[in-house]
């Protein structure tokens, strides 16, 4: 099981970016949650298999139809949470 945080930079917002990610992370089994932030980004923490959770990753780099994604920011976590579902937060 691994553990990531991202932050996904770009017009991610008011494009269906979050909801999008809930659906495909729950497709793919993976689990965490993602959020709007002030500054027009996504954040989100995912956790899961490595290959599900990279294919998530992967799927993040460009996201919804009408997403724009200019860069996903990913750093390893180490952390002894465990989440059971994948949530979509308000910021």
């Amino acid at each position: 099981m691994v553990t990531f945080h991202l932050k996904i930079q770009g017009r991610v917002q008011g494009v269906w970016f979050r909801e999008s990610m809930r659906r495909e992370a729950e497709r793919l089994g993976v689990n965490g949650w993602v959020c709007n932030r002030s500054d027009g980004s996504v954040e989100a923490t995912v956790q899961g298999a490595t290959d599900a959770v990279n294919a998530l990753i992967e799927w993040a780099h460009s996201g919804p139809p009408l997403a724009q994604v200019q860069q996903v920011v990913q750093t390893a976590i180490v952390t002894q949470d465990l989440f059971s579902t994948f949530e979509k937060r308000a910021a």
